[in-house]
């Protein structure tokens, strides 16, 4: 068992930046240039945010402006529409965001740094990555690849998929991934709605020191997408050997050819909201929503975004760790526009032991560095202390996203990582392509609370009657447009499937799906989906709230809660954990657990049973499938609200299909 973390008080300040420490910062150099530029001052952060919803089109030019965004075309009006869903930013500007990429190009530092199980580590120039995404680009330009085409890639965390989105960027063609860990069904489920004229495929890939063969699965892809024409093969593990040949895939070019020729990269300005991308929500219940977000929103958030709430700077080193078919992935890319280099990081981060990616991140220098949260609590639960092993000199902060952060896992990092640290946790998602709820490195880091809305956000919490409340949870609600909101949803002529996603519960106003607490600092606490909510006996109460309590126990590595509420029948709590090796689960653990939901939590959510799985199942990006098993325990039958080829660990579901049959026999008696 690893040992207790200190407890710490919610909300106690961690770690405050100093004078010297938020100078040199870009938020501090964006509000230098908005006093000498427009004549405005603001003596706080919430005063910046304020300003920046209530003037929202004035912010956005700011920002425009700030970063001398390269267009063609008029900036008025910055926001032609301003009606949610169908807002129009920069109807008569056009861009490219490959263009904005590559005005940071210099001899002084590396575009990538790519590291992969197999083939270790090497490092891009930026004279190497232009000059592939200019030959990439032409040969596309070649097969008939033009703006508004679809680009598919079926690749892990490399440089040539980086090279590849930039080379469609660059044209105008829409790029769209999925990850190679993920099953056929799941990746048809995403490229049958958008139908590829051009798929990039990996033949294999290595994770946890194993190679795994992905030929007869690109094969099932090709022969369910009769719109894919031609199929660049970049060779993996298994064909990078001298005795395999080639895959026999059909319509196969290898990605040597596509790349042999030299070619200027051009870039094709396109109309603001022209599509940059389509990424895909997780798809564990239904055919996943395929969401299209803007080449001019895209490039005006993550300058935002990166530069200003991240802060990150010319020379900078991020490695956000996360397959390609993750939103992360794409946030890293946006790092590219503010002169920082990419850090690429393609296999188990545990492996070959739980310390190699710090020593990974010590080695490269790493000066930010991202990861879900459930990684940070692994490392906590080991008993893992980095800074006994590695100096991280370098590293200036850790992004924490995909769930809320435990107050445990903060005092973890400032012990065991590094005490001069800016640690944030984030909330933003696939969605939006960034953050509602982030960061800024002008403040300070409170235990167990995310710092601020990001600029621009007009993010509140709503109460039932659909008032704004403070220190009180609600719905997370968006109550005037951003840039990098969904353009729409591919396949969804009418919209009603996007309105219906974040518009229906408070028509105009966009409704996330989190439930969430603004302090009167400005400061915030994500309890959890509110389709997840647990109501018992009139109080509700998000499930993190429980997963905080829970998992400060060294004897507990993960846990799940659902709330059933049968017909006729009183409701009841089942709580699912996983145990550290050599725990077990008897009846004074499961005193322990109780008391600690009862003094910590709350008495009226104490749950009924306490059942011992060997995972809790999580999608591919690492949510907790609380929805899908709540409904798969009340009756729904496992075919339709699991896919398994949409999960990190379809296995895991067979312990609730079990105890689903369980449940219903004993409610029939």
């Amino acid at each position: 068992m690893s040992p207790t973390v200190s407890a710490t008080t919610p909300g106690a300040v961690l770690w405050a930046p100093r004078p010297t420490q938020i100078q040199p910062t870009r938020l501090a150099a964006y509000m230098r240039w908005l006093a000498a530029e427009r004549g405005l001052r603001f003596d706080s952060y919430d005063a910046l945010w304020r300003w920046s919803v209530d003037e929202l089109k004035s912010f956005w030019q700011s920002i425009w402006d700030f970063f001398d965004v390269q267009a063609t075309g008029s900036c008025e009006p910055v926001l032609g529409l301003s009606t949610m869903p169908g807002a129009q930013w920069y109807p008569n500007a056009k861009l490219n965001y490959a263009e904005h990429v590559f005005r940071c190009a210099s001899d002084e530092r590396p575009a990538l740094v790519a590291r992969s199980e197999d083939t270790g580590t090497h490092e891009v120039s930026w004279a190497q990555l232009k000059r592939d995404t200019g030959a990439l680009a032409a040969h596309l330009r070649t097969l008939g690849v033009g703006p508004g085409d679809r680009v598919a890639s079926y690749m892990p965390n490399r440089p040539e998929t980086v090279v590849a989105f930039l080379a469609c960027a660059s044209i105008g063609a829409i790029w769209s991934s999925s990850a190679p860990d993920m099953g056929a069904t799941v990746v048809l489920d995403r490229f049958r709605q958008i139908e590829p004229k051009v798929l990039l495929a990996v033949d294999s890939y290595s994770y946890n020191g194993k190679i795994h063969d992905r030929r007869e699965l690109v094969d099932e892809l090709l022969l369910e997408l009769p719109s894919v024409r031609h199929v660049i093969h970049v060779a993996g593990p298994i064909c990078r050997a001298a005795s395999h040949r080639p895959p026999a895939w059909r319509d196969r070019l290898s990605w040597q050819d596509s790349v042999v020729a030299d070619a200027e990269l051009q870039f094709e300005r396109m109309p603001f909201d022209h599509p940059l991308w389509i990424v895909y929500s997780s798809g564990t219940t239904g055919l996943p929503k395929a969401i299209v977000h803007s080449h001019g929103g895209i490039v005006l958030t993550h300058l935002k975004t990166l530069a200003l709430q991240h802060d990150l700077r010319l020379g900078d080193r991020l490695l956000f760790l996360g397959g390609t078919g993750w939103i992360v992935w794409n946030l890293q890319l946006g790092a590219l526009l503010t002169g920082a280099s990419i850090v690429l990081y393609d296999g188990n981060p545990a492996w070959p032991d739980n310390a190699a990616l710090w020593r990974f991140i010590d080695e490269q220098q790493v000066t930010l560095f991202g990861c879900g949260a459930a990684y940070l609590i692994n490392c906590m639960k080991d008993g893992l202390r980095p800074r006994d092993l590695v100096g991280l000199e370098s590293l200036r902060s850790i992004n924490s996203t995909g769930s809320p952060l435990p107050i445990d896992a903060y005092r973890w990092v400032y012990d065991a990582v590094k005490p001069d640290l800016w640690l944030a946790s984030i909330s933003g998602g696939t969605d939006i392509a960034s953050g509602f709820v982030a960061c800024a490195p002008t403040l300070p880091v409170n235990a167990g609370e995310i710092q601020c809305r990001e600029l621009g956000v007009s993010a509140y919490a709503f109460n039932d009657e659909g008032q704004t409340v403070i220190d009180e949870v609600g719905e997370l609600v968006i109550t005037q447009p951003m840039p990098s909101m969904p353009i729409y949803f591919w396949n969804d002529p009418d919209n009603r499937r996007y309105s219906e996603s974040y518009f229906e519960m408070f028509p105009g106003l966009w409704r996330q799906g989190d439930w969430i607490r603004f302090t009167t600092r400005g400061t915030s606490v994500i309890y959890g989906r509110s389709d997840s909510t647990i109501n018992r006996y009139g109080i509700r109460m998000g499930t993190a709230e429980i997963y905080r309590v829970v998992e400060e126990l060294p004897e507990l590595r993960d846990s799940l809660v659902v709330d059933l509420e049968y017909l006729d029948h009183p409701s009841f709590m089942p709580l699912f954990v996983v145990l550290a090796p050599g725990c077990v689960l008897d009846e004074a653990l499961k005193r322990r657990i109780t008391q600690q939901i009862r003094s910590k939590a709350s008495a009226r959510h104490v749950p009924n049973e306490i059942y011992e799985v060997e995972e809790i199942p999580r999608t591919l990006t690492g949510k907790k499938m609380e929805v899908p098993i709540r409904k798969l325990l009340l009756g729904a039958s496992p075919e339709k609200v699991t896919n398994p080829d949409a999960m990190s660990n379809p296995r895991s579901i067979g312990f609730f299909v079990r105890l689903a049959e369980e449940l219903k026999t004993q409610l029939a008696h």
